[in-house]
């Protein structure tokens, strides 16, 4: 079978050099950010377009590893997509909650409302008992509206740089898991 292409979705302002998906990209050389456009001023549609042709684009069955506003893309993409298909898994970590102006940026809340639809491949959400980007419970929801498992990160905040994640083992073990049930 043809190793899979796995692909690095950050989310809003790009995942610099402390952040989690940059350290995994360090560590696992087969990993390709996506360019998904404007990391400041992130457009739903162009985003959705930019994942499609990457997904479209990749050799082999594709792993999307997602991070905040990229996990509301990803569900968001797979059902206005035909290459969902391709899709053999995805690690959506940290979501936030596009729909609650209190707590996420406003660029953010233009990809409100949130997907409810299943997705149509295996996902594994990944949530934080004190992102204050989204609950613990609303990151739980989202994982049980698109069919996907949930696992709680504890006291992890964002689970970014800024919450001391730039290493995150648990995210390459996840990621490594997601790999060998392919």
């Amino acid at each position: 079978m043809t190793q899979p292409s796995v692909l690095v979705l950050p989310g809003l302002g790009n995942s610099g050099p402390e952040h989690w998906q940059t350290w995994l990209e360090d560590r696992l050389q087969a990993l390709a950010r996506v360019d998904l456009g404007d990391w400041d001023a992130p457009e739903p549609d162009l985003w959705v377009a930019r994942l499609d042709r990457a997904v479209r684009e990749a050799p082999g069955p594709v792993v999307l590893v997602a991070h905040s506003l990229a996990c509301i893309l990803v569900a968001r993409w797979a059902t206005a997509t035909d290459a969902a298909g391709k899709v053999a898994a995805a690690l959506l970590v940290a979501p936030p909650d596009v729909e609650s102006p209190e707590t996420v940026p406003a660029e953010a809340q233009r990809f409100a409302p949130v997907p409810t639809d299943p997705l149509p491949f295996p996902a594994v959400v990944v949530g934080s008992r004190t992102d204050p980007y989204c609950t613990a419970a609303r990151a739980c929801g989202f994982a049980a509206l698109w069919g996907a498992d949930f696992i709680d990160a504890g006291e992890a905040g964002h689970i970014n740089g800024a919450s001391g994640h730039g290493p995150w083992p648990m995210g390459e073990t996840l990621l490594k898991d997601l790999l060998a049930q392919i």
